[in-house]
């Protein structure tokens, strides 16, 4: 019954250290890497995704997946596609619809970026943009209802870009919860840590058997 840690684009697997460490019940828990997954691929959004599927049907089910950012669409992507492997959902800053504005704006940004930035990312200029780019039309709306395990739905308070998105999540998913997380922006792992631990902590307790 493993805990999968899904993290978001330019963070690393490492990323979950606090948030795990701070967790009163231990758990069999697993972080991928997803530059790793992907292989460094310039196939974008849909290659990563089949490279997250294969890593979690070699796991055994039931899962507990908790994402950001993009590791929650990826996690959301896979319960909608395989709801029966997924015992638990946590998508923490996850848009179930991509933001096509901001994101050709972020795209700009980016574009602009000398190559030597995205180092940390684990991904190439190309390969990040491509990344980005391919990832404009996600559109899960119309899938939510197929998710039938326990969701909570996280988002930090001064995360304003994803807070409606978040209280729409928690309203279109049946039965999920909401949590906000105060002093925490997008990253809730690296910015609170402990209450993230905390907020899954209950979480896990009440629902994750």
């Amino acid at each position: 019954m493993p805990y999968l840690f899904v993290h978001g684009l330019g963070q690393t697997a490492a990323s979950w250290e606090k948030t795990i460490g701070a967790l009163k019940k231990p758990l069999d828990f697993a972080c991928p890497d997803l530059p790793a997954l992907a292989g460094g691929t310039a196939g974008g959004y849909p290659a990563l995704y089949q490279a997250f599927s294969s890593y979690c049907g070699r796991l055994k089910a039931p899962l507990h997946l908790c994402g950001l950012s993009l590791g929650g669409v990826l996690s959301l992507h896979y319960s909608i596609v395989h709801p029966q492997n997924v015992g638990s959902l946590v998508l923490i800053g996850t848009p179930f619809k991509m933001p096509k504005g901001l994101l050709r704006l972020q795209n700009l940004l980016f574009s602009l970026m000398p190559p030597a930035a995205f180092g940390q990312t684990g991904f190439g200029k190309k390969d990040f943009l491509a990344l980005c780019r391919s990832m404009s039309a996600l559109d899960f709306s119309h899938d939510l209802h197929r998710i039938s395990c326990p969701a909570l739905v996280v988002c930090g308070q001064r995360d304003r870009p994803n807070r409606k998105a978040a209280e729409d999540l928690a309203r279109l998913l049946p039965g999920a919860g909401l949590q906000i997380i105060p002093g925490a922006g997008h990253e809730v792992n690296a910015d609170q840590p402990g209450l993230l631990a905390a907020a899954l902590d209950e979480f896990y307790a009440n629902t994750a058997k």
